[in-house]
């Protein structure tokens, strides 16, 4: 099949981690990208969880309410 997992990790050593600015964009941009992706998940996960409850869901009944009593 020709993979080789020490050849495939050297290739990612030598192109990532070998030289220290390497190593420091490899650590910065997956650390934003890690950031982003736990940031959309855990909002994700709260707008779920409170469904319904929350003022963008609430804000046309509110509105309602205070037209009528007007």
């Amino acid at each position: 099949m020709g993979f080789n997992r020490v050849s495939i990790s050297t290739k990612i050593y030598q192109t990532l981690f070998r030289r220290t600015s390497m190593f420091t964009l490899t650590i910065v941009v997956g650390a934003l990208f890690f950031e982003r992706a736990f940031d959309e998940s855990t909002e994700y996960i709260f707008n779920r969880i409170n469904a319904g409850k929350q003022y963008k869901d609430l804000k046309k009944q509110l509105a309602q309410r205070a037209a009528k009593e007007e």
